[in-house]
């Protein structure tokens, strides 16, 4: 359960801590004091989605956090799980889980586990028949979900080829057309027997031609000085030394090396005179030069950015031609492929289509229990189910599902979207919500004005069924009913107030006295002593509550 709730900046507001209990917790107050924002702060924790325009006034970020018992839980830290989130107006999104940062598609594939808000927008989704499909399977989930795992691998296997299939190749004419472009390519780039360092030696072999008179005339000089200058001058420093290298140890050292020296640069002056001796200009040479890196940078513009993405570019064109030209082959190894994965395919679809309809027999009949204690004793709720013979195959297989109702004798049956009471669809969806709430084990349940457009008897039969919820999951519910407020364990009053010309929301949990009064404003509108007397038979007739006090 949720044991305390921090709201920071959102909407009207400002700061406030909730701390919440088992059973049936039920918030009320003045419309547009906070309540919404209350739900709204539960959704944001759960990794719902929120615009930067409900951040509070003269805020820059709006801030959650939950603290949830939860004894059994894998993720849990001494029982519990601390759970927070973070939106700033600059679009920076932080969610943490017991400390540790996780994305928002993590927060919500963890929360959703944990808590299960119910309002009108869920109401939107039952309304949408292809959720219908997604109700269904999660209610046999144990006998669908291995089935549906094998059947959505080889879907988008069987995609995957059709679209390879339908992109790849076309009409005859269309084939040769490619095939004729990717040929000339081909021997485009063959045609020009490329080497992939050739560019870098061509380079700096143009240069050196072009260079060809400045390298010449350095070359030169450097010689003659080594001859003229260097290597004289070392010869005669040599010859000194070579009558004293007896009388010393160091005169010898020192002699070694001038020598040592003298002979490489006497190497290095031979090399030199060959160098020079072999500098050329060569137009003709520089014109061929010239000639090939324009080929290669033309290349370069069609088909890479360098000569390796040429020859990788050359490998793609080979391969493309090959498989076209080896098309009918091909083409009829990815029908078998793809024959053979229909067959499984529908195989799997078949199984699904039973496993379907057991489950439907028994979700019918459960949600038709449940809205006969609904107030609903004369609707009918029926789940119809087809199969596609012709293989039109979808991600769920090859079934449509479709949720009817029929609210009165007589009636035909009809679509979800034909309903036109809110209160109506409102009692259909807590009725699934039961027969969900068996089988998901989720232990809160959020109710967001489940109540809307429900009076009388009705009214009285939707707060027995939340008040159920409340005893095996903790039920966070904002209502406008006073018979469901009356059925709360705990009751909360939101209720706004002007602050330094500023509208601020405040949270309180109300005593046994205060709880008699928020019900009877409920009830009428008024606080005096019919509606105080009304909320007290409302309160104490049907349970035995402890004061708070």
């Amino acid at each position: 359960m949720i044991t305390t709730l921090h709201i920071k900046n959102i909407g009207i507001i400002d700061e406030i801590t909730i701390n919440l209990n088992n059973g049936l917790n039920v918030l009320t107050g003045e419309t547009g004091a906070g309540k919404s924002l209350i739900m709204r702060a539960l959704s944001i924790i759960c990794g719902g989605r929120f615009s930067k325009e409900m951040i509070g006034k003269n805020a820059d970020y709006s801030f959650v956090e939950a603290c949830i018992y939860l004894p059994d839980s894998e993720i849990a830290e001494d029982n519990n799980i601390i759970v927070t989130r973070e939106i700033y107006e600059n679009g920076k999104n932080l969610c943490k889980v017991n400390g540790r940062l996780v994305t928002v598609s993590k927060l919500k594939d963890i929360m959703k586990n944990i808590i299960d808000i119910h309002g009108q927008n869920e109401n939107q989704n039952l309304l949408d028949v292809s959720n219908h499909i997604v109700y269904l399977d999660n209610y046999f989930y144990e006998e669908t979900f291995k089935l549906k795992s094998e059947y959505e691998k080889l879907y988008d296997k069987y995609i995957n080829i059709l679209d390879d299939l339908n992109r790849s190749y076309g009409d005859e004419k269309e084939k040769q057309r490619t095939l004729d472009l990717l040929q000339y390519q081909l021997n485009e780039i063959n045609s020009a027997n490329l080497n992939e360092d050739e560019e870098i030696k061509l380079e700096e072999e143009k240069k050196k031609l072009q260079n060809s008179e400045k390298i010449y005339e350095n070359l030169s000089i450097s010689y003659d000085k080594l001859e003229n200058n260097i290597l004289d001058g070392l010869d005669d420093v040599n010859s000194l030394l070579s009558k004293i290298e007896n009388y010393s140890e160091d005169y010898k050292e020192k002699y070694n090396k001038i020598q040592n020296i003298y002979y490489e640069l006497k190497d290095i002056s031979c090399d030199m005179y060959e160098l020079k001796e072999n500098i050329s200009f060569d137009e003709e040479r520089l014109n061929e030069i010239e000639e090939r890196l324009d080929t290669i940078s033309n290349l370069k513009r069609k088909y890479g950015n360098n000569i390796l993405e040429i020859l990788n570019y050359r490998k793609d064109i080979e391969d493309r031609i090959n498989k076209i030209k080896d098309l009918e082959e091909y083409v009829i190894n990815k029908k078998k492929e793809l024959n053979e994965i229909d067959n499984k395919m529908y195989n799997i679809a078949l199984e699904l289509n039973n496993v379907r309809k057991e489950a439907i027999i028994h979700l019918e009949s459960s949600i038709n229990n449940e809205l006969t204690q609904l107030e609903m004793k004369d609707a009918k709720f029926k789940v119809d189910i087809k199969f596609d013979s012709n293989r039109k195959y979808n991600k769920n297989g090859l079934n449509d599902v479709k949720f009817m109702i029929s609210t009165n004798l007589g009636e035909d049956f009809k679509p979800f979207t034909k309903i036109a009471s809110g209160g109506e669809i409102s009692r259909i969806m807590l009725a699934i919500k039961v027969v969900f709430s068996n089988i998901d084990k989720i232990p809160i349940i959020a109710f967001d004005e489940i109540d809307t457009g429900i009076s009388g008897s009705a009214a009285n039969k939707v707060s027995n069924k939340i008040k159920e919820f409340s005893k095996t999951h903790q039920v966070i519910c904002v209502t406008h009913l006073a018979v469901v407020a009356a059925k709360a364990d705990y009751n909360y009053y939101i209720e706004k107030n002007i602050v330094d010309n500023k509208t601020k929301t405040s949270i309180k949990l109300l005593n046994y006295d205060d709880t008699i009064k928020e019900i009877a404003r409920i009830s009428t509108g008024i606080i005096n002593d019919v509606s105080i007397a009304h909320a007290k038979t409302l309160k104490n007739d049907i349970y035995n509550i402890k004061k708070i006090s």
